[in-house]
């Protein structure tokens, strides 16, 4: 997790793992297009599958779309807390999801695996960029913001959600929130366009 703030306001930055786990049941059960918002494709990519067996008696694409959808919005209103538990092998916090049970008890092993791995990438990630770097680029963006409207900081907290997605860019969530390519902070002009106008509504 990386934190930077002032009198007043927070920025965070971090990873979620449920939200990995959420996005790798996505791509394999091809739901593109799925959520809100509507998220490119996780890297690496993640192969789908057919799951109209599996799911055929239980309301099939459909009901997953809507299925998966309540759990990724419950998944960013509760972040960063870990809610819903998964719990496998019974994964009782889905029994009115059967759908999207079906198809986490399928590729859980699978999920949790990769998951595991993106968030390792991710700590190194972490570790592997300038400490200074990301606090510097945020806390001038606050600066700016604060000169041009000429006034202190209103209080405000801002979390960013870093996640291994194809496109470099960014997802406002109202009010608080922003899901992010983990490799965004990388091009940091391209970081700022997205970033800045969030910060400069916040402040």
């Amino acid at each position: 997790m990386h934190e930077t703030g002032g009198p007043g306001w927070r920025i965070t930055m971090d990873t979620s793992g449920p939200m990995l786990i959420a996005l790798y049941i996505r791509d394999a059960a091809g739901l593109n297009s799925a959520g809100h918002p509507a998220l490119c494709h996780v890297e690496p990519k993640i192969r789908a599958s057919d799951h109209a067996h599996l799911i055929a008696e239980v309301g099939g694409i459909s009901a997953l779309k809507t299925e998966w959808e309540a759990w990724w919005e419950q998944l960013l209103k509760a972040y960063p807390d870990m809610s819903p538990a998964l719990g496998p092998p019974g994964f009782s916090a889905f029994s009115n999801s059967p759908a999207l049970k079906r198809v986490l008890q399928a590729h859980f092993g699978a999920a949790l695996t990769w998951a595991r791995e993106r968030r390792g990438e991710y700590m190194a990630l972490e570790a592997s960029r300038d400490p200074s770097g990301a606090a510097l680029l945020l806390s001038d963006m606050v600066e700016d913001r604060l000169l041009y409207a000429g006034r202190g900081a209103r209080d405000f907290t801002l979390t960013i959600i870093e996640l291994p997605l194809v496109e470099p860019r960014a997802w406002y969530l109202e009010p608080d929130k922003m899901i992010m390519s983990r490799e965004l902070l990388s091009q940091p002009e391209l970081f700022r366009s997205y970033v800045q106008p969030v910060v400069d509504l916040l402040v």
